[in-house]
């Protein structure tokens, strides 16, 4: 540890532009990692706030809640209990006269079941009549407030907003909750139609009722449309990155150590054993990726702290500690490559030659 501090020390441009680099990969790192996290909560806030464990959908709608329909004769032989709950998926734009015009997702609900009883408010309060409808917090940030009448789609009648609720999104759109009977209204349904779904807080919910089907919250949340598929693609993103960290840091440390070549020789000419040259470069490895990894986080949490409040990032501990792990993996990896050089090194040829 005190040659590789000593070498750092001493070389403090050429390592420094080493820190750069690996500061400027973990940054890309974090940020993408934050990104996805964040995206990913957008997509399923309102469904992890309703603490469910399954959920019962009819089995043509490709675990898809907006497509699915329970009718009230298959609703009557359900056993819903105070952990089940009805709700109703519709597509929504809200629209007020003096308010832009905003994309969301309506959620149809039962006003006497465990979803509308726990939802945690904001400001206001809960429905209490069916034109009352509670919004997420991004209407109020759209400078919507208590009290504002709305219409939902092309619907003459108005609703109220009587409470706004915190981390509710679906599909990345804000969630507007209202009563089952507003979305059976919304659908176009007759009230032979119960609801879009069961959910249910009981992990292996049962249903004998021939056209439904009881999915885990997993299963029905990777259905979620560009869901698994915008995972994928920040997950491989990362992978690729972790990737590219280790050849560019081999690549360097190769470089280093081949430019060093003649110092190790004078080194074990000396008696120095190979050993300690070779946990020298791994300790020196492992000083500068610690050291670009925090410039990194410390620049990821500044960016964090100015970036719009729109744009979707969240961060989750066992995450970015994962993450970091990888990257100190990586870097230890590509470390080991010049240690073959180090470990053969031959005074006499290197210094005679």
């Amino acid at each position: 540890m005190f040659l590789a501090l000593k070498e750092i020390k001493h070389e403090k441009l050429r390592y420094g532009l080493i820190i750069g680099m690996i500061l400027l990969i973990s940054y890309l790192v974090y940020f993408l990692s934050g990104l996805a996290f964040g995206l990913a909560q957008q997509n399923t806030q309102a469904i992890d706030s309703w603490q469910i464990n399954s959920v019962v959908l009819n089995k043509d709608a490709n675990v898809n809640l907006n497509q699915s329909m329970i009718t009230t004769a298959d609703a009557a032989k359900l056993k819903v209990t105070s952990k089940e709950a009805y709700v109703g998926q519709a597509p929504i734009v809200v629209n007020a006269s003096d308010r832009k015009k905003d994309s969301a997702q309506f959620i149809g609900l039962e006003t006497n079941q465990f979803i509308a009883k726990d939802l945690v408010l904001t400001s206001g309060h809960k429905i209490t009549t069916a034109n009352q409808v509670i919004a997420d917090d991004q209407f109020k940030e759209d400078g919507y407030k208590l009290g504002d009448k709305v219409k939902l789609n092309s619907l003459k009648q108005q609703f109220e907003i009587v409470g706004f609720t915190h981390s509710a999104k679906m599909s990345v759109a804000p969630v507007v909750y209202g009563e089952m009977t507003t979305w059976r209204t919304l659908k176009n349904l007759p009230a032979s139609f119960k609801a879009g779904a069961l959910v249910s807080k009981t992990a292996k919910y049962t249903t004998n009722v021939d056209a439904l089907q009881t999915y885990t919250v997993a299963a029905f949340i990777n259905k979620l449309p560009g869901y698994s598929a915008q995972n994928t693609t920040f997950t491989f993103m990362i992978v690729f990155l972790m990737l590219i960290a280790l050849i560019v840091i081999a690549v360097f440390l190769y470089i280093l150590t081949i430019q060093k070549v003649q110092n190790y020789a004078v080194l074990r000419a000396q008696g120095v054993p190979a050993k300690v040259l070779v946990r020298t470069t791994l300790s020196q490895a492992l000083i500068l990726v610690l050291s670009g990894l925090v410039l990194g986080a410390l620049l990821t949490w500044v960016t964090a702290l100015a970036i719009p409040a729109a744009v979707p990032m969240s961060f989750n501990l066992p995450i970015l500690a994962g993450v970091t792990v990888g990257i100190i993996i990586t870097g230890l990896i590509g470390a080991l490559i010049p240690v073959k050089v180090i470990a053969n090194v031959d005074p006499m040829t290197v210094i005679g030659g």
